[in-house]
């Protein structure tokens, strides 16, 4: 038995006080009907309406069964009324999850405007920089600077970037610029953690030839300033991408080395989990996003910092 059905029929009918009248109200037939209420009464176990060739009256746990039917489809009704308003607007909780060193140096001084723009939205952010179920930990949506692996997310590309090699010009000074990939081997390299194969650096050079370059070092941590100011300590030599050193390299701490050579293509993405219908509040915050950071240059500006050519 279809419950829901079963109740609207019912109430319908109590309404109208007629079962032909309701069947067109509903826009069904009166046999249908007619066949819902009985079904109903046999699941009650009681007979809710007294029927004579004129009237059509309630009984008295007819009566009872009314007041709370009633209740019970207004309720459903207001909560349908409000999930449409949800879509409709960014109102709610937003959970996001943000890699630490975008979120503190460009989603943390832009996130006052969004909270001012959308002031019935609650945003609750999470910081780290693994990979993380967007699902089963309940975010509405993420953000992740990487090449994309496949997935059952849904992905929207915000704003270009790229990995860049860097360290600290002392450090350069005194053990040596790298001029080939091959020269990474004699170099200790500071490793990101969560990269997809930490321990190897895949590089593509001028004439599209491509490197996989094994590298060594002591060092290795999830994050990547902690790895940029490391370099900029002359620890080594880091991959890391554009938007985290490129102020170290403004402000001279950090020197890029082997410009001529590419490393895989790298983006901003917002990544929410597949639905057939995106939240307003999801939908708000990566149009937001890409309103931010989806310029050309975006933020981080890599082309105003003229490579040193070696």
């Amino acid at each position: 038995m279809d419950r829901f059905a079963a109740l609207q029929a019912f109430v319908c009918v109590a309404e109208e006080g007629s079962f032909t009248a309701a069947a067109e109200r509903l826009d069904l037939s009166k046999s249908v009907v007619s066949k819902q209420i009985k079904t109903l009464e046999q699941h009650l176990g009681v007979r809710l309406f007294n029927r004579t060739t004129r009237r059509l009256h309630l009984t008295e746990p007819g009566l009872r069964f009314r007041e709370r039917a009633g209740r019970i489809l207004e309720e459903l009704q207001e909560a349908e009324r409000a999930v449409g308003d949800l879509q409709a607007r960014p109102r709610g909780l937003l959970r996001v999850n943000v890699p630490v060193s975008f979120a503190l140096q460009y989603l943390s001084p832009a996130l006052p405007a969004f909270l001012e723009r959308y002031p019935e939205l609650s945003v609750d952010v999470t910081l780290n920089d693994r990979f993380v179920d967007l699902v089963n930990e309940g975010y509405d949506v993420a953000i992740r600077i990487t090449a994309l692996r496949d997935s059952s997310l849904i992905a929207r590309r915000i704003a270009p970037s790229e990995g860049w090699i860097c360290a600290a010009p002392q450090y350069l000074d005194h053990h040596g610029r790298p001029e080939t990939p091959a020269d990474l081997a004699r170099h200790p390299c500071l490793i990101y953690a969560y990269g997809r194969s930490t321990r190897e650096w895949r590089l593509t050079g001028p004439e599209g030839d491509e490197h996989r370059v094994p590298v060594q070092g002591r060092f290795q941590a999830n994050n990547g300033e902690l790895l940029v100011e490391a370099a900029a300590a002359g620890s080594g030599l880091v991959l890391t991408p554009d938007f985290i050193a490129h102020r170290a390299v403004d402000e001279g701490r950090l020197e890029r080395v082997l410009t001529a050579y590419r490393t895989p293509e790298l983006a901003v993405h917002a990544i929410y989990p597949y639905t057939h219908h995106v939240s307003a509040k999801v939908r708000a915050f990566i149009d937001f996003l890409a309103e931010c950071f989806g310029g050309a240059p975006p933020p981080w500006a890599w082309e105003r910092i003229a490579p040193n050519g070696r």
